[in-house]
C-alpha cells in the first residue's frame, strides 16, 4: 500500500490542477434510469463524476487511496456544500471490497483488477448499473506521445473483458475501445444489472 499511496500522491501533488469534470461515462450512466441507491466511485481521485452524482441528488461513496486527492475533493464538495451527500473512503482497493447489493451505481474510470471488477459487480443493485473505463494491452505497445514506463500489463484488460466478467443476469448496454481514431488503448463498458444479478 506505502508503494501506491506514494505513487498516486506523488501525482497529485504539486502542480496539479483538478478540472473537477465529470467523466463522460458517469455523464451517460447518470441519465439513463436507476433504481434508488447510491452511487460508488473507485479510484476516484479529485472526481467529478463524485461532485455530478452528489448534484444529481445522489448520495456518493468516493474511495481512493491517495490522501492528497482525497483532500482535493473533500474541499470542493465543501465548496458547494454537497457534504451531506458524499462520503470520502481512503482505502486501498487492492483489499477494500464494496457490500453486495447496496449502489445503483458503481463507477471506475481508471483502475484495472479483476478481483475488484467481481466484487464491484455484486455490489450493484438489481437494475442497477455499472461503468468501467480501464487501459487494454495494446497500452504496452502504443501510448499517445510515445511509450511511457511504468505501465504494468496487470493494470490492462485482456481481450473481451471487462465484459466477460460480468456475472450471469448482466445486460451490456455498450461497449467502446477508445479513442476511435487511434491504436484502442482504453476500453469503456457500461452494463446492467438484471433483476438477480448475482444469480
Amino acid at each position: 500500500m506505502r508503494a501506491d499511496l506514494e505513487r498516486w500522491n506523488a501525482r497529485y501533488g504539486a502542480g496539479y490542477t483538478a478540472s473537477f469534470q465529470p467523466h463522460p461515462l458517469a455523464e451517460r450512466a447518470l441519465a439513463l434510469p436507476l433504481p434508488d441507491g447510491p452511487v460508488l466511485d473507485l479510484a476516484c481521485g479529485p472526481s467529478g463524476t463524485v461532485l455530478l452524482a452528489a448534484a444529481s441528488g445522489r448520495r456518493v461513496v468516493g474511495v481512493d487511496i491517495s490522501d492528497v486527492a482525497l483532500h482535493m475533493l473533500a474541499a470542493q464538495v465543501r465548496a458547494q456544500r454537497r457534504t451531506g451527500r458524499v462520503a470520502i473512503v481512503q482505502a486501498d482497493l487492492d483489499t477494500w471490497r464494496p457490500p453486495i447489493a447496496s449502489f445503483a451505481l458503481v463507477l471506475c474510470t481508471g483502475y484495472w483488477d479483476r478481483a475488484l471488477f467481481s466484487a464491484a459487480a455484486g455490489a450493484v443493485l438489481p437494475g442497477g448499473l455499472i461503468g468501467w473505463e480501464a487501459l487494454t494491452t495494446a497500452t504496452l505497445r502504443h501510448r499517445p506521445g510515445g511509450q511511457q514506463p511504468g505501465v504494468h500489463a496487470s493494470w490492462c484488460v485482456r481481450p473481451g473483458e471487462p465484459a466477460s466478467r460480468l456475472p450471469a443476469g448482466y445486460q451490456v448496454l455498450c461497449e467502446e475501445e477508445l479513442p476511435a481514431n487511434g491504436p484502442p488503448t482504453r476500453r469503456r463498458l457500461l452494463a446492467r444489472a438484471g433483476h438477480h444479478a448475482a444469480d
